[in-house]
């Protein structure tokens, strides 16, 4: 049998997708059932528990194959947009839904019963959350699902920012939080790949995956690159974004938040802590 990464292979012991059949072993394979992510943001899990390790988390819009129900409250599955495996809550999965329209691109908005800020919100949405927008009531959207969510707080869906370290550097001073991908905590690939996904760039989940598959590798110098706005910064486990030749932007557990840095500091702590700067990779947006 093919070494599948467990973390993208929706294969367990007891279960796993029909698509793997013969190629892992499982005791059956079923086919998925497609479910949207109804809950603004909702925690995937390494195992069906509140207090497993947090994995990632699925945001509002999101698609997830379901491969299983535990009977107690656990959906276990592969998320579409990243491939990444885990148990999600089902309370936070629901029916597919029509495709949205927009997407949040604020770090965080409200969403409201009425079109009054002076009423009192319902629920907040993560940047990146994808809605359904069904008609405009003065300076407020109103989504398919009910609510009203300010309209400068969206973009319609294929309209990608144009800078994505831009959009990095606005999370600056968000907690740091493993497997975090909203500016209540998010971490170091997760800020990768919420800001590349805003600029139209598909990006894994996690730091050595983004290592593997994410843009060209550039020639280290005298230790460190010569950077450019966008460039990548791996280190086993770590990665960081150049806002410019000289400072990184990164979610990072030493300053336990999101922080721009003197690049040549985060090297020499980095490696003072006993890992070496391993690579810088190019990559190119659409934005």
């Amino acid at each position: 049998m093919v070494d599948f990464d467990p973390r993208i292979t929706p294969a367990r012991g007891d279960v796993a997708a029909k698509f793997l059949e013969g190629k892992v072993q499982a005791q059956r394979f079923v086919e998925g059932r497609v479910r949207d992510v109804i809950a603004p943001q909702a925690p995937l899990r390494q195992r069906p528990l509140p207090d497993a390790p947090l994995d990632t988390e699925a945001i509002l819009g999101d698609r997830f194959v379901a491969y299983d129900e535990n009977g107690e409250g656990w959906s276990w599955g592969q998320l579409e947009s990243d491939s990444y495996v885990g148990w999600l809550p089902s309370v936070a999965l629901g029916d597919v839904r029509a495709q949205p329209t927009h997407r949040v691109a604020a770090l965080r908005t409200f969403v409201f019963p009425g079109a009054s800020i002076k009423l009192p919100p319902v629920e907040s949405l993560p940047f990146g959350a994808r809605i359904r927008v069904v008609d405009l009531k003065g300076d407020f959207a109103v989504m398919a699902a009910g609510g009203f969510v300010p309209a400068r707080h969206l973009k319609p869906m294929g309209e990608c920012e144009a800078d994505f370290v831009a959009i990095a550097e606005r999370f600056v001073g968000t907690p740091y939080l493993w497997g975090g991908k909203t500016a209540l905590g998010i971490d170091c690939s997760g800020l990768v790949q919420v800001a590349l996904n805003a600029a139209g760039v598909e990006a894994p989940r996690d730091s050595d995956m983004q290592e593997r598959g994410l843009g060209e590798p550039v020639g280290l110098r005298d230790g460190v690159s010569r950077l450019h706005r966008g460039d990548l910064l791996f280190w086993p486990r770590h990665v960081a974004i150049a806002c410019d030749s000289s400072r990184i932007v990164h979610a990072n557990a030493f300053h336990m938040a999101v922080a721009i840095e003197p690049v040549h500091e985060a090297i020499h702590r980095i490696a003072e802590a006993g890992s070496a700067l391993r690579s810088v990779r190019r990559i190119a947006t659409t934005g």
